[in-house]
């Protein structure tokens, strides 16, 4: 591997860039270890596949949106280091596959160019920051949240609290009380709320912390009803130290916050966080938007189109595709993106022609599509002949026909069956026999390849997730039906139950028979109403003929989209960034966040620099600890176990106890003074146990 010269103006991303370059060529050198150097490269965005040799690599778009530009350096970068296909997530990212480990340093350094990064959109980080993709268009809305999301992702970008968590960290924000961020679902979820104090409108935000997916999704708690927003940073700050500190590392599926909240209870976690808050750089963060002023409305030339050019479908379209503004006069138009997959002779036309005809972006959604924003209405017929030009035009935005999936067997090393493979069977299934779905909104699919949930399979309306079952003596690809799963509004929601298990290519089937009940039974119910009348076991009975492993052919052995007989192939998934850690390897790493504490201290971030050395103590302490064969899960388990069998059994002296030194951290506000204090004392106690550690290895 060549080394190469970015051309960065900003020295922050450039050294981030040259680092992974340097970090890929030790690893080759095998001069660092493997599950460290993942570690590294995850929170670069760098992703293992399911295929050896590549790499995926996810591109981290905050809120969903990306600029024409952004979108043409995306293509550029796909085109060139990928395959030219671009997957929307879940998360509002894209990810390209089957790139060159080698070469990532320079694709990263080619999408800065344009002001996107990779940095932390993958690993033990915070990871993209979501939002509605309607925010600061929503009719429906108090205000813009859209800045409040991009404040949000700018402060915690590369800040030293949430580089090395036990787990991922995720976050969303509403555009409404309908909730479509999905704020319970997530480790931090915000809501816009107004209130009146003395006489003027306040902005502030509904909060729910401790949310999350998986196989055990548990909905989140409200913390307040109304947090003014000049508090939304140091209170996410004061959470994630307290995560950072108290969460689980040991066991990755036990590692998630909520586990942490549901382990210690929400009360003795509050308390935690209030207590973090002396520690905190600012006790107030002025977040100050309201003036700001609105973006200009685009206004392109007219384009004369001939009406009887457009037909049936256009009309159709329109019914389910083009969404009001609350900008008079303006529409957004919802572009559907079957299994959130488009190419790169999709992509360019799309940068054209909103830059051209609209506002020169797009957000890319919760749902796996894409949203058009700022239509002037009287261009609605000329979009829709230009988006049928790149097969951009399917009806049914954001309906029944309009499934969720994720990546699955494609190129998850987790996934267990394949997702993708179903949902394009379900689709095909709703458009020939059930057309009339395609303009329904209230009923939603989703489909995960394995139990982790990317695809949100258990908070759908209907849910499918990917697994294996025997029939005799063979195994064959299933799904579990998951059944009456809802987004409720306002910060509630519920969680799918399991009703059964079924062979993989009865999915469409049990699709019929879901339907075609609640159509002849429900009698005008929405189906979360019918669900709840009908209840669990009646559902299971409707479906329990198709779960019957003793009837299955062998056309049953193989699944959607594959040729081949079906085999269990799961990899190690890298979602958390599982790491061994080696005694040399923790020393070291201890002195290079020691190091980043000491440049810090020179550039006047007195609370970085503080951060730094914690995170640089706690590493030294626990290479000590593996090396006497003490296993560690958390953060504050590894000060308290330090001192039990080191300092007070005199093998390390400190002056005092390792827990009084490390935990002034949060007993101080983060002054010049103490930061210089802190370094001082850190570097001293590194130095002892540098010096411990070499004497033992010498005995």
């Amino acid at each position: 591997m060549q080394s190469f010269r970015t051309e960065l103006e900003n020295p922050l991303v450039e050294r981030d860039i040259i680092e992974l370059e340097r970090k890929i060529a030790l690893f080759r050198e095998g001069k660092i270890d493997e599950e460290k150097f993942r570690s590294l490269r995850l929170a670069r965005g760098v992703y293992g596949q399911r295929q050896q040799g590549v790499q995926m690599v996810r591109i981290k778009l905050p809120y969903g949106r990306a600029t024409s530009a952004q979108l043409r350096r995306i293509c550029k970068v796909s085109e060139e280091y990928s395959t030219g296909r671009l997957h929307i997530t879940t998360r509002q990212d894209i990810q390209i596959h089957y790139v060159s480990l080698d070469r990532t340093p320079q694709l990263w350094a080619e999408l800065e160019k344009d002001d996107v990064t990779l940095r932390e959109a993958c690993g033990n980080t915070v990871r993209n920051v979501t939002a509605s993709e309607t925010a600061g268009i929503d009719p429906k809305e108090p205000f813009d949240v859209t800045p409040y999301a991009d404040a949000t992702f700018r402060y915690f970008l590369r800040n030293p609290i949430c580089q090395e968590m036990g787990r991922k960290f995720k976050m969303a924000f509403s555009s409404s009380d309908e909730d479509t961020g999905l704020a319970y679902m997530h480790d931090l979820g915000f809501i816009p709320k107004v209130k009146e104090v003395d006489g003027k409108q306040v902005r502030g935000f509904k909060v729910l912390l401790g949310g999350g997916l998986g196989s055990q999704p548990r909905h989140g708690d409200l913390i307040t009803e109304f947090l003014e927003t000049d508090q939304l940073i140091p209170f996410i700050e004061a959470v994630l130290r307290i995560f950072d500190r108290h969460g689980e590392r040991a066991r990755r599926n036990k590692a998630r916050m909520k586990f942490l909240v549901k382990e210690i209870g929400i009360e003795a976690f509050l308390d935690l966080v209030e207590k973090e808050r002396k520690a905190l750089p600012f006790h107030s963060f002025p977040l100050q938007f309201e003036d700001q002023e609105s973006p200009s409305l685009p206004n392109p030339p007219r384009v004369e189109v001939n009406p009887t050019e457009l037909g049936l479908d256009f009309e159709l379209w329109k019914l389910t595709n083009v969404l009001p503004q609350k900008q008079d006069g303006f529409v957004s138009i919802g572009v559907r993106v079957p299994l959130g997959d488009f190419y790169l002779d999709q992509a360019r036309p799309l940068a054209d022609l909103v830059e051209k005809y609209a506002a020169g972006e797009v957000r890319f959604t919760l749902r796996q599509n894409i949203l058009i924003r700022d239509v002037r209405a009287d261009l609605v017929p000329f979009f829709y002949q230009e988006l049928k030009k790149i097969n951009l035009a399917q009806r049914g935005y954001n309906s029944l026909g309009d499934i969720t999936a994720c990546p699955g067997t494609d190129t998850c090393n987790l996934g267990i069956a394949s997702s993708t493979g179903i949902a394009k069977e379900l689709e095909k299934v709703i458009e020939q026999e059930y057309p009339q779905y395609l303009s329904n909104r209230d009923l939603v699919i989703k489909i995960s390849g394995c139990m982790n949930a990317c695809g949100q399979h258990n908070m759908a309306h209907i849910g499918f997730q990917g697994m294996s079952m025997k029939a005799g003596k063979t195994v064959i690809p299933a799904l579990q039906v998951l059944l009456g799963g809802g987004n409720l509004g306002d910060g509630n929601g519920r969680f799918a139950d399991k009703v059964t298990k079924i062979p993989s290519r009865r999915g469409p089937q049990a699709l019929r028979v879901l339907l075609d009940d609640f159509e002849r039974n429900a009698g005008g119910k929405d189906f979360l109403s019918y669900y709840d009348q009908q209840g669990q076991m009646y559902f299971y009975e409707l479906l329990k003929e198709l779960s019957d492993a003793s009837t299955v052919t062998e056309s049953d052995s193989v699944d959607w989209g594959h040729q081949e007989a079906y085999e269990v192939a799961v990899g190690v998934g890298e979602c958390a960034g599982v790491v061994i850690d080696l005694v040399a390897t923790l020393l070291l790493e201890a002195l290079e966040k020691l190091d980043l504490g000491q440049e810090a201290l020179e550039l006047g971030r007195w609370s970085d620099s503080i951060y730094h050395h914690y995170a640089g103590l706690i590493n030294a302490a626990k290479a000590l600890l593996l090396s006497e064969d003490i296993s560690t899960n958390s953060y504050a388990n590894i000060i308290s176990l330090f001192d039990e069998k080191f300092v007070e059994t005199g093998k390390i002296q400190l002056g005092g106890t390792f827990t009084e030194k490390v935990y002034q951290i949060n007993q101080q506000e983060p002054s010049e003074g103490f930061a210089k204090d802190y370094a001082k004392q850190a570097m001293e106690i590194y130095g002892l146990l540098k010096n411990y550690r070499e004497e033992e290895v010498e005995a």
